[in-house]
């Protein structure tokens, strides 16, 4: 069995004594999943991401990346960014340069490559995110999504093996999402492992392998796509039932239609549309 990218073991963390936000909490990241990170706001799940990059220290516990205890020294962290990158929910957090080019390059940069090898990562990264156009745009000149493309694809340019994403659909239109949700697809099928952070419970149903509720403190991995349906699990949570599990249950009691699995409305319509674009459907989720 191969050595997980990441992986928690017992870890426990609070921001104030006697007050924790993560108790106990064990969490395996195999490569080449496309994992969704389900909770509330408040939840813990930046919590979680931040003691992933080494960002935060735990007070229990441990974090190993590729098999090694995380180290929290100049050295550890240096080889942790190259694996492991973490794009934070408001790309005004990390931004800072005036052009988009020297964002996405600062990485690279400081990693000590030489020019060639930086303009060839930043001109890699850009075009992964369909943003080669703005290279020489000022930063504090772009949309929204703009912004969280360049934020993505300063970390894409470090080329690491898990890339974290705090909310990165917060803020975007249903069109900004699903063309987000498209670049991140290509992103998993040229090898890199993606943890995606949201409270959109459609969200996780309909993209992920795999499923991690956060919670209460506690994390539980492994959620199935029936358990996304409603019940207990999410009510704890304050979530509400994902919309497409549901649908399934009716589709599998009405003839001619048992099996069917749209995983979004778009899909939905089509399969309820008698001419030939009729009965397109998708994976089921579990």
């Amino acid at each position: 069995m191969s050595t997980p990218l990441l992986e928690l073991r017992a870890v426990g963390f609070g921001y104030e004594p006697n007050r924790p936000v993560l108790t106990g909490v064990d969490l395996v990241v195999p490569a080449g999943r496309r994992m969704a990170v389900l909770g509330p706001n408040g939840g813990g799940k930046t919590t979680l991401f931040r003691l992933m990059v080494g960002a935060l220290a735990t007070e229990s516990g441990t974090v190993l990346v590729g098999g090694v205890p995380l180290c929290r020294n100049r050295a550890g962290l240096l080889a942790v960014r190259q694996q492991v990158q973490l794009v934070l929910q408001d790309p005004d957090d990390q931004l800072f340069a005036a052009t988009v080019f020297q964002d996405v390059s600062f990485g690279p940069v400081n990693l000590g490559l030489d020019d060639d090898q930086v303009r060839h990562r930043c001109a890699e990264a850009l075009a992964a995110l369909e943003i080669s156009d703005l290279a020489d745009r000022p930063t504090h000149l772009l949309s929204y999504g703009q912004r969280k493309r360049v934020a993505i694809a300063g970390a894409v340019a470090l080329r690491p093996r898990v890339l974290i994403l705090d909310e990165p659909t917060a803020g975007l239109d249903p069109s900004g999402v699903e063309a987000l949700l498209r670049t991140l697809d290509a992103l998993h099928r040229g090898g890199t492992t993606l943890l995606l952070a949201t409270h959109d419970v459609d969200l996780a149903y309909r993209w992920a392998d795999e499923r991690v509720l956060v919670a209460r403190g506690h994390v539980r991995q492994g959620v199935t796509g029936a358990e996304l349906a409603g019940g207990e699990l999410l009510t704890g949570a304050r979530l509400t039932p994902a919309w497409a599990p549901v649908v399934h249950r009716l589709l599998d009691r009405t003839p001619g239609l048992a099996g069917a699995r749209p995983r979004t409305p778009t899909e939905l319509a089509h399969l309820l549309d008698p001419g030939p674009a009729g009965r397109a459907g998708g994976r089921s989720g579990e």
